[in-house]
């Protein structure tokens, strides 16, 4: 069964530098070679436990490499399946079942089937579990194996979207009473067995004989993954010939990078936005006026111009992007207004703010430097913003979800519910404001579940208006994916644009030509 949700997934630039290098028009794939990437998303307390993954490094080595999910986004934006061949669901969708692939074998020998699936699930909720997927997997109410190749989920609210959530990177299947050792050896169904993992520093894996992907894809006999957090230093290892693809150009190289003949950059367009995000539990975040001061307060198209380098497009405060399917395109965009900024300080009682912002690199690319021009940009507003240099290692530990205010990104979601649900419904973990507003999650439930395409689009057309006007997150630009590879490197007609790197699927999907 597949579904199309393609959306705008490469600009002109990309399309163009594609067609002529011809990397994918003159190559067929081909086993072979050790791909070594360089990586910024490490961190030392990186493990193969998907509950934990939440930046690329772990996202990439895990889902599409050592583990599988049950249904997989493609290149091209269709829904497959992966470890799952098939799923059909009732008229309210409701209830879901999912025929599971047979034949398949866990790196350590164990044959594949539904009880993994459902040991697999219920990790997610399993008592203290800390995990981003809680909200997905907390929706199910029963879960049951009909077979030993079929498993069932019935839900509290019909889901429309429920196939596209198993695509979840956090839903990695493990081996059933073999948790523990699989999270600790990086047990998985993945094309790649793991050789070698040293957390935030490497890792290497080796191409599994006999995969059920044989010939479709997996072309690398080996990959290595070097973990190089230091944007410089990172670009350099590419032009140097040290590594074979990048993640995240630095585009003050950018120039540079596309003047070496061994380089080439790739850019698609998807929902990746950068932000700021206030927690409305801490003061002076608890008051909305001052929210909407902080707003008016920063110079979006700026932002793009000097951080993205017109790689990217002005955001509008809510998490929804230009490949949504229901993207509020419309929506009135929240401007620059120093005037403004300075009355909403006067509706919250006051004549000026002080307040501190925490920001590193390891945020997204440039965030410390973003971070700089908010602060510039809201001096005209009375609003004196102190950035704080926090360290890359950590950041995501120790600052992300613990400091009042900070830089951070997200990757958006393949569609409106996902995003939502993982970052604004009230009370999920990576609810990384802690917002709430009683009409917002009203209308979440009811969206989720609607199967009308037109009242579904109204739905989240005022979602992404409560969020734009009254949420607690500035989120000033939408940041195309930019990554970089060697010459040496193809790939097929489509990129992925889920996440970086072609959907973080690089591993399995390219090859050297």
């Amino acid at each position: 069964m597949n579904i199309s949700r393609r959306g705008l997934l490469q600009t002109s630039a990309a399309a163009s530098v594609l067609a002529a290098t011809g990397a994918y028009a003159q190559n067929q794939p081909k086993r072979g070679g050790t791909l070594r990437l360089g990586l910024a998303g490490a961190n030392t307390s990186d493990s193969w436990d998907g509950r934990t993954h939440s930046d690329t490094y772990m996202i990439l080595m895990g889902h599409g490499c050592v583990f599988d999910c049950l249904t997989e986004v493609n290149a091209s934006g269709e829904l497959v399946g992966e470890l799952a061949e098939s799923w059909e669901a009732t008229p309210d969708a409701k209830v879901w079942t999912f025929g599971l692939r047979q034949g398949v074998t866990f790196h350590n020998g164990k044959a594949f089937g539904a009880d993994d699936v459902l040991a697999s699930m219920r990790m997610h909720i399993a008592e203290d579990a800390k995990s981003a997927a809680k909200p997905i997997v907390s929706a199910i109410t029963e879960m049951k194996k009909l077979s030993d190749h079929q498993v069932q989920f019935e839900l509290a609210a019909g889901n429309a979207d429920f196939p596209y959530l198993m695509s979840d990177y956090h839903l990695l299947m493990f081996p059933d009473g073999m948790i523990e050792e699989a999270i600790a050896g990086g047990i998985g169904t993945g094309l790649y067995r793991v050789e070698s993992f040293d957390q935030g520093v490497r890792t290497v894996v080796s191409r599994v004989d006999g995969h059920y992907k044989d010939g479709r894809a997996g072309w690398f006999d080996s990959i290595e993954a070097i973990a190089i957090n230091d944007s410089s230093a990172r670009m350099n290892a590419l032009m140097t010939g040290q590594v074979d693809a990048v993640n995240r150009v630095d585009f003050k190289t950018e120039p540079l990078m596309r003047a070496n003949p061994n380089v080439e950059i790739f850019e698609v367009t998807g929902n990746q936005h950068y932000t700021f995000p206030m927690r409305a539990d801490m003061d002076p975040f608890t008051e909305i006026n001052i929210r909407k001061a902080l707003k008016h307060g920063i110079n979006r198209q700026e932002m793009v111009d000097k951080i993205l380098l017109g790689h990217g497009a002005v955001g509008n405060d809510h998490p929804i992007g230009p490949a949504n399917q229901f993207y509020h395109a419309e929506l009135e965009q929240l401007t620059y207004d120093p005037d403004k900024a300075k009355f909403y300080l006067k509706e919250a009682g006051l004549d000026g703010l002080a307040v501190d912002l925490s920001a590193s690199d390891a945020a997204f690319p440039g965030a410390v430097d973003a971070s700089l021009l908010f602060q510039a940009s809201a001096k005209a507003a009375d609003i004196d913003i102190n950035v704080i240099q926090e360290p890359a290692d950590g950041y995501w530990s120790n600052v992300w979800l613990v400091k009042p205010w900070c830089a951070c990104y997200w990757s958006g979601r393949a569609t409106e519910d996902w995003m939502f649900s993982t970052a604004y419904e009230s009370g999920v973990p990576w609810n990384d404001t802690r917002w709430e507003n009683a009409r917002f999650q009203e209308l979440l439930f009811i969206g989720r579940a609607e199967l009308d395409t037109d009242k579904r689009r109204e739905i989240y057309h005022e979602m992404q208006t409560i969020i734009s006007t009254e949420g607690s997150t500035v989120i000033p630009m939408y940041a195309n994916y930019v990554d970089a590879n060697s010459t040496k490197l193809a790939h097929g007609p489509d990129l992925g644009n889920l996440w970086q790197l072609d959907g973080s699927r690089i591993a399995e999907r390219w090859w050297f030509a």
